[in-house]
């Protein structure tokens, strides 16, 4: 007997329903990214290896999905790394693709391969999977959909405080109340490594301390020390495991820390410009708030960086993030092409909305009527009116099968459509159409004209 058909962990299928609520999220992000001036863009699923590896950190080129070379993809092989097993140096021989981690390094590569058909600066938003060997959890996937929003060609950190907004415009839109965009800056955090005597230890110290809220303070300093950080260092550090106060004391706090640092300073003076003109400007529904253990695990941010948590009635992570990277496309050869950009984790939001029960009930809205089908005769005149019907902008069908009247209504019934459509010998004799509502169980005679206002 053939065993049950299954999927890798982490993918997914999506029912009708679930597609349809997938694509509600979807819209309203696409059409807010527009409103804000992002052209869409697309890039291929996969990309060669050498565009990818190395741009996220270690941990990061540990996660990207290799593609092994097509035909007989052991015939290059290193023998040497495949007699002694070493996969980490064989894989470079046998695997010259990988399918794309994120969208950002592939826009980077977009940007480069296409910079002279670009105007700058070029707005792009991008929606598209992503793929992740992580280890599957809730809201972690290893097939997921990322909608991306980037600026590249402007320096300018007016880019960041409209960032601010689109995330605070969408979130609000989706009826999210509650959603705080936390803020941090690069700069700020090479500072302190600076003032701490680790700047040899930076990303070290940023990957430890993105991981606050994962593995506490205790587990942040103990991965701290096991990277080589120094307890002397980490004692410096201290103040930033208990950093409160509004965004400007916590500006002032950070001013004072970083006194002795060129670099943080810098970073300082960019909060406080994004800050201070997105309280000024307002927002909707979120709360920003100022975050100095983020750190965000990407190699390539230089300047601003964000995440967003959801409402703290739901236990999820981030459902968003993002930053500055001033020097992303010159690994392609292009230099001094500031970005900036933000994602949008649209698997999460999807499981924080469905918890909220934030979705209209339009969303998953069916046909509006199925008419039944009595014969060919019948099915022929059904589908005369279906067809201005949809014309109109009416969803409709027809039931596909001369099959028992009461196995059609059980069908209507199973896929929650609201009306049913009767057309017999005296319905078409009279040119007219029997409309049954199968809530009340009313049933009216109408002509076409009188059909089609009921359905509207």
């Amino acid at each position: 007997m053939a065993s049950k058909p299954s999927i890798p962990k982490g993918t997914r299928d999506f029912s009708p329903t679930e597609v349809a609520k997938r694509q509600y999220i979807i819209q309203i992000i696409k059409s807010n990214f527009e409103k804000f001036g992002f052209q869409p863009i697309e890039t291929p699923s996969f990309e060669n290896s050498e565009t990818l590896m190395g741009k996220y950190g270690e941990e990061g080129d540990r996660l990207i999905f290799k593609i092994l070379n097509s035909g007989d993809y052991l015939a290059k092989a290193n023998t040497t790394h495949l007699d002694a097993k070493d996969s980490t140096k064989l894989t470079a021989s046998i695997s010259e693709k990988a399918l794309r981690y994120d969208l950002t390094v592939p826009f980077a590569r977009y940007v480069v391969q296409h910079q002279n058909d670009i105007e700058f600066p070029f707005k792009r938003y991008q929606i598209q999977p992503v793929w992740r060997a992580d280890r599957p959890q809730k809201g972690r996937f290893r097939e997921f959909f990322q909608c991306d929003a980037d600026v590249v060609g402007s320096q300018s950190l007016w880019q960041e405080v409209e960032l601010v907004q689109l995330y605070d415009t969408v979130f609000t839109a989706l009826g999210l109340q509650g959603v705080t965009i936390k803020i941090n800056n690069r700069k700020i955090l090479s500072g302190i490594a600076q003032v701490i005597g680790a700047s040899d230890k930076l990303i070290d110290f940023t990957v430890a301390l993105d991981k606050l809220d994962k593995i506490g303070e205790d587990g942040v300093k103990k991965e701290m020390i096991e990277k080589g950080i120094s307890e002397e260092a980490i004692l410096k550090v201290q103040p930033l495991f208990n950093f409160t106060g509004t965004i400007s004391q916590k500006i002032e706090q950070l001013s004072t820390l970083l006194a002795t640092s060129t670099e943080g300073m810098k970073g300082v003076e960019e909060l406080r410009f994004i800050c201070d003109n997105v309280s000024k400007l307002g927002l909707n529904t979120a709360v920003l708030d100022l975050d100095v253990t983020l750190a965000r695990g990407l190699n390539y941010y230089t300047g601003a960086i964000f995440e967003v948590a959801p409402p703290r009635e739901v236990a999820m992570g981030s459902i968003g993030g993002g930053g500055r990277y001033d020097d992303l496309t010159g690994i392609f050869g292009l230099k001094n092409m500031s970005g900036v950009g933000i994602s949008f984790g649209l698997d999460r939001i999807y499981l924080v909305v469905e918890e909220l029960n934030l979705f209209p009930e339009t969303v998953t809205a069916t046909s509006k009527a199925l008419f039944l089908n009595y014969g060919n005769s019948e099915a022929l005149y059904a589908l005369q009116a279906i067809q201005k019907l949809r014309a109109a902008g009416i969803k409709v069908e027809l039931y596909p099968d001369a099959t028992k009247v009461v196995k059609q209504f059980q069908h209507a019934d199973k896929r929650k459509i609201t009306y049913a459509v009767l057309v017999g010998e005296q319905e078409m004799a009279s040119n007219t159409f029997s409309l049954k509502n199968l809530v009340s169980g009313e049933q009216v005679s109408l002509d076409f004209e009188g059909l089609k206002k009921a359905l509207l």
